[in-house]
């Protein structure tokens, strides 16, 4: 049993006051994933690839379709606050806007120890203060220079190991990553994808990357999905994708890539 499976998942909105038009942003989406599983869901903005996580992250409601988790299906099966809150434990998010995932009122030692609470350890006992340094040790952060310190104090790519930190204490199941490299510094985006990618080995975590980046897809995955107004395009390994494209937009993307790159992967 796949971890994840989204079957013909659909999402409609409604715009306009006087004149009323439907706008269908996802379209029909079938995918699955299995545990210890890269996936990328690959687009330009408006191709429905975020609006596909809020739904699977039980944010936005599908108008068709379903999402299976472990065989339930997160919409319908999870009937009361302690499921919800239990499936968030196990399908946890990193945004794309680190400063956004922070209150600014609170220091950064905020978000750890919700996260500490959630796995129903008391944060201020001597467990939850190890587990909140071994935490950020994980993600190559000293807890002496960022505790007590507020987010605006901190760089971008300290603010985003700080939530991968947050996943390290959950060990979710699945973490959905929205272009969480893309308001990074270019010299921490391959830090920050390694972290991620340890999470994987060493937790048999799976992950969603959403990205608009194809070389970055390439890099991290296992397997590739396109999405391109709504629907899923196309999809396959790195190398099937970069090797034979079938859809006239995956072939538009992978002009973006650099030449001598996609050389070098195609020797």
């Amino acid at each position: 049993m796949p971890l994840l499976e989204t079957k013909n998942l659909t999402k409609v909105f409604e715009v306009g006051f006087v004149r009323r038009r439907r706008i269908v942003a996802v379209d029909k989406v079938s995918f699955v994933i299995n545990e210890g599983e890269v996936v990328s869901l690959v687009g330009e903005s408006g191709s429905g690839k975020t609006t596909t996580a809020r739904m699977i992250l039980r944010l936005l409601p599908p108008t068709e379709g379903s999402i299976l988790f472990e065989g339930k299906d997160v919409w319908r099966d999870l009937n009361n606050h302690r499921d919800v809150v239990e499936y968030w434990r196990k399908v946890h998010a990193v945004f794309q806007d680190p400063y956004a995932s922070y209150n600014p009122f609170y220091t950064i030692d905020r978000v750890l120890r919700q996260a500490i609470k959630l796995i129903n350890v008391e944060p201020n006992s001597s467990e939850g203060e190890k587990l909140l340094r071994e935490a950020l040790i994980y993600v190559g952060l000293q807890p002496e220079e960022v505790l007590g310190k507020y987010p605006h104090q901190l760089s971008g790519g300290q603010r985003q190991r700080i939530m991968i930190a947050r996943c390290w204490l959950l060990k979710p199941k699945l973490i959905i990553a929205d272009e969480p490299v893309s308001m990074i510094d270019a010299s921490l985006r391959g830090a920050i994808v390694e972290l991620f990618m340890r999470m994987r080995d060493d937790y048999k975590t799976s992950i969603i990357f959403i990205t608009h980046d194809l070389g970055l897809a390439y890099y991290v995955s296992d397997r590739i999905f396109v999405m391109y107004k709504g629907k899923i395009v196309d999809e396959g390994s790195p190398d099937e994708l970069l090797r034979n494209p079938k859809h006239e937009y995956t072939k538009k993307l992978l002009e973006s890539v650099p030449t001598l790159y996609r050389k070098w992967v195609l020797q």
